[in-house]
């Protein structure tokens, strides 16, 4: 039930006035924690995986986002408004055109004339949503994989009608194919009339006498395809990308629906993502840092050479152009910043302690104080 759902804001952890950045880092953020190939195995992770998915999916649309805010998760129900708002009519079923016809002799403003879709009219089907996870360094090249998808095709052997082969279906008598029974309510001046859909063809404004064997009279087959996903490089961890007509099939001659597949990244422990431009870290010794050296650093190009200038200090950050993540619409490159640690020298020999001294004296900076041994402080603290 809808009232057993937690609140999507709070799913997000986002407030209610968050804005569409804050939502989606929220929604990356989460995706990743909970996505089932970060947590095989993990039914409580994969539960919350899909309960972030729909908070974002509803979240992410302004048109459902509204509705959410006003109504809660009933306004995004795919029912809402076909039940009654606690009085005795069907307010999902109200004719608004005959209403106030009824009333003013006619129509009335943006509500005259207004019908209902005709039922045999071509329909475009539902979207698929997927998953697909990748590894940062094909986020980066781009790449093609391969998904089973599920899905809704329109039957090949009554070809969507629903029908048996040599047959065809009878306009429903009641509705005359229009799908909608009109009813009358109250009476005299109060007099207006509502619409339903009609109960002998349940809506489709047709009667199969004899149905499809392949799809039971449904006209559409559920069927499981292999369909290859090209991956742009430069794509985003948390990004959709959207196949038309690689989603479940039309009804009565209609286009599919599109495919809809969001690519989680893999990160790459190396590396730091901020727009196109990339991060990284390089340890240099002491050493090298003071004398300067030709340093090899990791990209995702592979490994470039880098001159490190003499006197280079803790914190240096170098440029390294053109060599951070490919644009995804194909226009460029960003650039790769590297950052400069220097690591302090561990478990000296007694040769380097003395070689350290006799630099540490000339420059000036005297000899170095002994360190005081463990023992010997933790003894003093006894005596004490």
């Amino acid at each position: 039930m809808a009232d057993q759902k937690r609140d999507y804001y709070e799913v997000l952890g986002v407030p209610k006035s968050a804005s569409d950045d804050e939502l989606k880092k929220a929604y990356r953020k989460l995706a990743k924690q909970y996505h089932p190939d970060m947590n095989p195995g993990n039914k409580d992770a994969e539960a919350k995986f899909k309960e972030v998915n729909e908070a974002y999916e509803v979240l992410s649309d302004k048109d459902k986002r509204a509705k959410y805010d006003q109504f809660g998760h009933a306004g995004v129900d795919p029912n809402f408004g076909a039940g009654g708002f606690g009085g005795g009519f069907d307010m999902g079923d109200i004719d608004l055109g005959d209403i106030f016809g009824s009333f003013f002799g006619g129509g009335f403003g943006g509500f005259g004339g207004q019908r209902q879709a005709d039922p045999t009219a071509p329909k475009r089907g539902a979207s698929v949503r997927a998953s697909l996870t990748i590894k940062f360094a094909e986020a980066m090249s781009g790449c093609e994989k391969e998904l089973n998808v599920p899905r809704m095709e329109t039957c090949e052997d009554c070809r969507g009608s629903g029908c048996a082969p040599g047959t065809t279906a009878e306009v429903c008598p009641d509705c005359r194919g229009s799908g909608q029974i009109r009813i009358q309510r109250g009476g005299g001046s109060f007099a207006f009339s509502t619409t339903a859909p009609c109960s002998k063809c349940r809506g489709t404004g047709k009667i199969i006498h004899q149905p499809c064997s392949s799809c039971r009279g449904s006209g559409q087959i559920r069927r499981q395809r292999k369909i290859k996903v090209r991956i742009p490089a430069g794509i985003y961890d948390g990004q959709t990308i959207s196949m038309r007509g690689q989603g479940n099939g039309g009804d009565n001659g209609g286009p599919a629906g599109d495919l809809l597949v969001n690519v989680a990244v893999i990160p790459d422990p190396r590396f730091e993502r901020d727009g196109n431009d990339l991060y990284s870290q390089r340890n240099v010794s002491f050493t090298q840092a003071a004398l300067g050296a030709e340093l090899e650093i990791d990209t995702i190009d592979g490994k470039v050479k880098y001159d490190l200038p003499a006197g280079t200090q803790p914190g240096t950050v170098f440029r390294l152009r053109g060599k951070g993540a490919p644009s995804i619409n194909g226009r460029g490159r960003g650039d790769q910043y590297v950052t400069v640690q220097v690591q302090v020298p561990t478990n000296l020999t007694s040769q380097q302690k003395d070689a350290l001294t006799a630099y540490a004296q000339a420059m000036g900076e005297g000899s170095p104080a002994p360190a005081t041994p463990v023992k010997d402080f933790f003894s003093k603290k006894k005596k004490k």
